[in-house]
């Protein structure tokens, strides 16, 4: 099952988990009413593509004004994106995601997916989240935490508990973080994805 950025969160909000707020695009004019709309900068713009690395190849901008917003729109709008998970080929960008900049304090990454080897499903977490993780399990697959789930009973509190220690959550974010991680699971397995990311996962000041 292949969905973009925007639809997912559009899943993640009808669930209640936090996102930030923002919009599709197709156009220059869309992107730039939207970032209005938004009534705050900066804002973030994102190339919609079914693939990963979008940043390392130029398809995630930061703006500050509606000049910016309009010029880099123009720009990523009908680029032929090239990422590690595209191929050398690339792919055209239709679409694009414009939504609020928040003030990351740390990025995280947290990952749901069948593993069909032990019939469970397994949460991979950890705290060198970001664009690199790829890079990061293979050369340092210890950063990656991986928490097995029974699917015949489903996520229990102490999976919760595990993912919130590998990752170095506050006793403060804890009941947010249990709360989100639930509704994911539950998010997950009633859609029947083959696969839920999170990439990165931010906590927020």
């Amino acid at each position: 099952m292949k969905i973009h950025e925007y639809q997912a969160k559009e899943l993640f909000r009808n669930v209640n988990i936090p996102v930030p707020a923002g919009e599709v695009a197709f156009s220059v004019d869309e992107a730039c009413t939207t970032a209005e709309n938004l009534d705050s900068y900066p804002v973030v713009i994102k190339a919609q593509i079914h693939a990963g690395g979008r940043g390392k190849g130029g398809g995630v901008k930061l703006a500050n004004s509606r000049e910016e917003v309009k010029n880099i729109a123009s720009h990523i709008l009908n680029m032929n994106l090239v990422t590690p998970q595209t191929g050398p080929e690339g792919k055209r960008v239709k679409k694009i995601l414009v939504e609020e900049g928040l003030n990351i304090a740390r990025e995280l990454y947290l990952s749901i997916l069948p593993d069909r080897a032990t019939a469970t499903i397994v949460i991979m977490a950890s705290q060198a989240g970001g664009m690199d993780i790829e890079e990061v399990a293979a050369k340092s697959p210890e950063k990656i935490i991986r928490v097995a789930v029974n699917p015949l009973v489903g996520i229990e509190p102490y999976h919760c508990r595990e993912v919130a220690f590998g990752l170095g959550l506050s006793p403060e974010a804890n009941k947010q973080f249990y709360s989100m991680l639930t509704k994911l699971y539950s998010l997950f397995v009633s859609r029947d994805c083959s696969l839920v990311e999170i990439n990165p996962l931010v906590v927020t000041e």
